[in-house]
């Protein structure tokens, strides 16, 4: 029943299903999913774009809170309009 919630929450606050991932806090009125960089939660809250938020779908190794070990995978932080569609905010590179 949580785990139905939770997503029901997420989705309640503009978060798509493709988008969705295994964290979500708000901050500052945005919706932050999944492990996004605290330097593009700064500079989102610099910029202050007419937005939902930021997500980072899935859990890529390398992410904040995924760094287990040297190795990395490519991956994008979205940043999520309020008509539900996306464009790329960030990206970092795997090596």
């Amino acid at each position: 029943m949580f785990a139905g919630l939770l997503v029901r929450f997420k989705l309640e606050n503009g978060i798509p299903q493709r988008m969705v991932s295994c964290h979500t806090s708000l901050i500052d009125g945005y919706v932050i999913e999944g492990h996004v960089p605290a330097d593009d939660i700064r500079r989102l809250l610099r910029e202050r774009p007419d937005a939902v938020g930021l997500a980072v779908p899935g859990m890529p190794l390398g992410s904040p809170g995924m760094d287990q070990s040297r190795w990395r995978e490519d991956y994008d932080v979205f940043l999520i309009e309020k008509d539900g569609s996306t464009e790329v905010f960030a990206s970092y590179p795997g090596n």
